[in-house]
């Protein structure tokens, strides 16, 4: 038996074109609004600064732009293979709307989006257009060779071609065969460009190894007052908790030892919660470890660790993953607690009803994706789950992305750089 490898060939290309099509009409289709709706907002709140306004929107807006420009960073990752790290300055905790706003505006990255946004809704347009155009335009020409010349008695033009009757229609169709031809080899090569224009407004040029550095260190700082506040929480807990517990049962043990040969029956008494104490003392002990590293996920890995803490909500959760090795032990466990900040904050935020989790490795990148149905509405912001997990990927140069309109569903992308053993 024979397989015909070239024909098989020939139809994943073709589906791949057509889905190449199909992605840059549909980045066209959400950019060209999206990017008007970011840069009038923008440009509104920050000209009523003068008046105080501003001060309380502009941080707002500004968030809704960054997110607008994260979205676009995951696609061109995940559509393009075009990798574009996000560089924010980090703004302090509990900062005033003064702090907030200008905080902001000093940072280089909140212009280079600014900037991106007219190049979005123009030239990035076009170029996520063309590849569904070059392929939409051809079925015009062929209608016009089928008889749809006769709707226009008094002619037609079709590209350079003027149809005024049966031969001049078959010209079209001529015309767009040609068309068509072409569109075979410059619709990945449309998409690519409208991916590396994003790149080239969206990145920091020749600064961003510099501007790269000064994120990681910003991020490192956060990542060790994270250490030290975990540090105090597990110093706590062990002091309130396991501690207490194992010096009462020292001190009941110490009264057994004088009451043995005195009192057997209390003897016997004190033991038994001696017993109890000490089974208390362990089992907060084990939920003290489970916090810090799941054992789960040293044994068994990043996905069943997932799929064990799914199997603990309250909400149906399905869980998907394609992981054909393991990361190392500080990304496993920073991608495991974004994973479960995220999947707490959907279950009691969200009012969704099931969760889909996706794990999987590709290009260099572990990338986790929550999905939920519930109300949307989701924004990284002070105080929220959202911006305590971008400060934990951050330490490990990873992004997170977040869509979540009004009504849902909500999609929140997490991916970290990181390669499998």
């Amino acid at each position: 038996m024979t397989i015909d490898t070239k024909s098989g060939n020939g139809r994943t290309k073709g589906r791949g074109l057509w889905l190449a099509a199909m992605r840059g009409l549909g980045v066209a289709l959400v950019s060209l609004p999206g990017a008007v709706l970011c840069f009038t907002l923008s440009l509104v709140s920050m000209a009523l600064i003068p008046i105080g306004i501003g001060l309380v929107t502009t941080p707002y807006v500004l968030k809704g732009v960054r997110a607008f420009a994260n979205w676009r960073r995951v696609l061109a990752a995940q559509w393009g293979g075009v990798r574009i790290p996000p560089a924010y300055r980090p703004l302090p905790r509990g900062a005033n709307p003064w702090s907030r706003t200008f905080g902001m505006l000093r940072d280089p990255a909140t212009w280079r989006d600014l900037m991106w946004l007219p190049v979005d809704m123009t030239a990035g347009f076009l170029t996520a257009l063309l590849p569904a155009a070059l392929w939409l335009y051809p079925l015009e020409g062929f209608a016009l060779a089928a008889g749809l010349w006769r709707v226009f008695p008094e002619g037609y033009w079709y590209g350079f071609v003027e149809v005024t009757g049966q031969l001049s229609a078959f010209g079209a169709a001529a015309l767009g065969l040609v068309v068509l031809f072409f569109a075979h080899f410059l619709t990945p090569l449309l998409l690519d460009v409208h991916f590396r224009l994003t790149r080239a407004v969206l990145g920091s040029g020749q600064r961003e190894l510099a501007e790269r550095v000064r994120v990681l260190t910003e991020t490192r700082r956060d990542a060790v007052d994270t250490s030290a506040a975990e540090l105090r929480r597990i110093e706590r807990d062990l002091h309130d908790g396991a501690q207490a517990r194992l010096v009462a049962v020292g001190m009941d043990l110490g009264t057994i030892e004088a009451l043995l040969d005195k009192d057997p029956a209390k003897a016997k008494e004190l033991i038994a919660q001696a017993r109890r104490s000490s089974v208390e003392a362990l089992s907060e002990l084990r939920e003290l470890v489970r916090g810090i590293h799941p054992p789960v996920l040293a044994e068994r890995g990043l996905g069943d660790a997932v799929r064990a803490l799914a199997l603990r909500l309250p909400v149906a959760t399905e869980v998907n993953v394609d992981l054909p090795g393991r990361a190392e032990a500080p990304v496993e466990s920073a991608a495991y607690f974004a994973v479960s900040e995220v999947l707490t904050n959907a279950v009691k935020h969200s009012g969704a009803d099931r969760i889909w989790v996706d794990l999987h490795h590709a290009d260099g990148h572990l990338r986790a994706t929550v999905t939920d149905n519930g109300k949307g509405g989701a924004v990284i912001g002070a105080g929220s789950g959202l911006a305590g997990v971008e400060r934990r990927l951050g330490t490990f140069d990873g992004v997170l992305a977040v869509g979540s309109p009004a009504g849902g569903p909500t999609m929140v992308t997490m991916e970290i750089p990181c390669a499998l053993s």
